[in-house]
């Protein structure tokens, strides 16, 4: 007997589970200080602390991808909840840095399962320009769930709430998510022959996934490195780093659940083009101005990098439709590994610059800003990149249409 398949719930419960990555994210970020006195981390040390949360993400979304069609969704989700629970908690009794590692490593690794499973769930629920539009609202959930998070985060840190109280808050989506996953029935896949793993290695080799690949590599640092060090580099420029990131993060929220109509407009090519020339004016902003404009500078960042995650993964589902969910994972697993291995790069650049100013004689808020901002201006190196790659795009799919009918 074949099981009603109830797409509200299951996009719902998708949404939520989102919401826990991005709580898990944003309400990091804005403890990321706290955790730094109270167990006398360094910069670095913190550095590789966030590594964890964007090394456990590709481990388990690549996993999830390749036993996708073996285990399935309900089972991956499963997994999300367990790891997402473990981390949690242990990051809540942590003795040190070496529980943090391992708690924040556990929260990483359910958040991988979290996109391994819904992303190509989503993608066998609804198809052509819908599968764009609802993929975009999935994913409208992050920066939605980080701009929840943030302004908890500094409810709670304004009202000397302790750090460990904020991550409670995170089991609150986590639980909420595996009420409304359970007993559903998933939906099967719809492109023949996705479901062989052969079969997506071998339309990963084209160059379109090739290119995806690598540009991922640089989308994902380019969104994830301004925002997930804010605390520590905004933290001296006049702004609130927390309102800084709950403003970026509400601009792409809203973004993204327009995203339809401007995808549509300007084409996977013309956004992720666009994308990268507003991220770039946004980091340079950030690297150079103080006070009130740096909410200026916040919502023209948001602007550039919020649709590089959704189109990047819709780009690959309808240009490469064949590397099915094992495809999508993989590029979501190489923007997360490529964050990973430059958190504790970006750590070891405001440690360096510290000391550069320090010993120029800047102490106290002009030596953080300093330190701050000029690592921004070495970001500005991963945009660039970008612009260039995606010229490179866009003139090289002009005239080429994704494939609508059979998106997987």
């Amino acid at each position: 007997m074949t099981q009603t398949i109830n797409r509200s719930a299951l996009f719902n419960a998708s949404c939520l589970a989102l919401i826990t990555t991005a709580f898990s994210f944003s309400i990091r970020a804005g403890i990321l200080p706290q955790l730094g006195d109270s167990f006398g981390l360094s910069a670095e040390q913190l550095g590789f602390i966030n590594s964890m949360w964007f090394l456990g993400f590709p481990i388990s979304m690549i996993l999830g991808g390749l036993f996708y069609h073996i285990v399935g969704p309900a089972n991956i989700m499963r997994i999300a909840f367990v790891t997402h629970t473990l981390g949690i908690l242990l990051t809540i009794f942590a003795d040190g840095y070496t529980t943090l590692l391992i708690s924040t490593l556990f929260i990483g690794f359910g958040n991988g399962c979290t996109e391994a499973a819904c992303n190509p769930m989503i993608a066998d629920m609804y198809s052509g320009t819908t599968l764009n539009k609802m993929l975009n609202r999935f994913h409208m959930w992050f920066p939605g769930g980080i701009v929840l998070g943030s302004l908890v985060s500094k409810f709670l840190t304004d009202g000397g709430f302790a750090w460990q109280t904020q991550v409670w808050v995170m089991m609150i989506p986590t639980v909420a998510y595996a009420v409304l996953f359970f007993g559903k029935a998933f939906p099967q896949p719809k492109v023949e022959g996705v479901t062989s793993v052969s079969s997506n290695f071998k339309a990963m080799l084209s160059p379109v996934f090739i290119f995806l690949f690598i540009a991922m590599a640089f989308t994902a640092i380019s969104e994830f490195g301004p925002q997930q060090w804010v605390g520590l580099i905004m933290g001296s420029s006049g702004a609130s780093p927390m309102l800084i990131l709950a403003l970026t993060t509400g601009v792409m929220a809203v973004g993204r659940f327009f995203a339809g109509p401007v995808v549509k407009a300007l084409g996977q090519t013309g956004v992720l083009l666009g994308g990268s020339i507003f991220t770039a004016i946004g980091i340079f902003m950030f690297s150079t101005v103080t006070g009130p404009m740096a909410y200026v500078a916040a919502v023209i960042f948001a602007i550039g990098v919020c649709y590089f995650w959704p189109v990047m993964v819709g780009a690959v589902a309808q240009r490469v439709p064949l590397s099915g969910a094992l495809g999508m994972s993989i590029i979501g697993g190489i923007g997360m590994f490529s964050t990973a291995i430059f958190q504790p790069i970006i750590g070891g650049w405001i440690d360096t610059s510290r000391a550069t100013y320090g010993t120029a004689g800047l102490a106290g808020d002009a030596l953080e800003l300093a330190a701050g901002q000029e690592t921004l201006q070495k970001m500005l190196l991963f945009p660039g990149i970008l612009i260039v790659l995606f010229i490179i795009f866009f003139i090289w799919q002009k005239g080429s249409k994704p494939v609508v009918a059979t998106a997987h």
